[in-house]
């Protein structure tokens, strides 16, 4: 039996893979990738690599193994995720998998915005097929904010049409951390877990935060929705990715990523990484 993570070589995935070499010998972990060559550093630390792709039935058919605990990392191809990740649940299905662990979004059915509805789709066909699972819904990432400082460093702004809504964000590591907890311990199959960290804070207080880090005057600069849309568009942005932006901005001025469920916390044993950390982290 192996503890198999699929796009094993993005951003999580890699965090993931590294939280389960500190738990569980190398020869127990396996990772799915579109590309060998990415994952080279992890076969020779003894990492088993399996080369498919979500839009690739038939080498997902040979990526998992009877017995394997899974963790499906949703894709980042918004349009196409549904029947990505019913690929890999057939393949998952097919193989006999004792355990598949999905990252899906913070609210889960109750999440009514744009992003969402695809996480839903795929809870869904995990449920109707009948493998044990474990819902990981995450909330927002820190670096969904700190990515752009650069830019807002430049601008002298934050631009968004969220109003004062709150976010319960965490670190993609924490997020991490507790996806590999799920995979090495027991008693999580059959469990939906809420994921975020444990303050939920605006953007006038993350403005601030920058700003009295940065040692620069950053403001907040609220817009309605239809030119935050202009302006995300005018900066390259395309279109559609740009709307979704703008309904998760809607999303957050109703309270739907604000929740502070403790789950995430609980399950790592520890705090969740402030964002003022991860500011400072981004900006040093």
């Amino acid at each position: 039996m192996s503890i198999v993570v699929t796009a094993a070589t993005g951003a999580l995935g890699r965090l993931v893979v590294e939280e389960l070499l500190e738990r569980v010998p190398a020869d127990r972990v396996a990772v799915v990738v579109r590309n060998e060559e990415k994952a080279a550093d992890l076969a020779a630390r003894g990492v088993d690599v399996r080369v498919a792709d979500y839009d690739d039935p038939a080498a997902l058919a040979a990526a998992f193994r009877a017995g394997d605990r899974v963790l499906l990392i949703s894709g980042n191809e918004i349009g196409r995720r549904v029947a990505q990740h019913t690929a890999v649940l057939g393949a998952a299905q097919a193989a006999g998998v004792v355990q598949l662990a999905y990252t899906g979004i913070l609210g889960g059915p109750e999440a009514d915005f744009d992003l969402a509805a695809e996480h839903t789709a795929t809870e869904q066909a995990i449920l109707d097929s009948g493998i044990p699972y474990t819902f990981l819904r995450n909330g927002w990432y820190h670096e969904n904010y700190t990515r752009n400082l650069p830019t807002v460093l430049g601008h002298g702004a934050v631009v968004a049409s969220s109003g004062e809504g709150r976010i319960a964000s965490a670190a993609r590591a924490d997020y991490a951390a507790a996806a590999a907890v799920v995979l090495t311990t027991e008693g999580h199959l059959n469990r939906v877990y809420e994921l975020s960290g444990d303050t939920a804070w605006s953007l006038t207080e993350y403005t601030a935060e920058v700003s009295a880090q940065s040692g620069k005057e950053i403001a907040y600069t609220e817009v309605p929705a239809d030119e935050h849309l202009s302006i995300l568009t005018g900066a390259g942005v395309p279109e559609g990715f740009a709307a979704i932006l703008v309904d998760v901005d809607a999303a957050i001025a109703r309270g739907r990523l604000a929740h502070t469920s403790g789950d995430l916390s609980r399950l790592i044993g520890r705090p969740t990484t402030p964002v003022a950390e991860a500011i400072g982290a981004a900006l040093a």
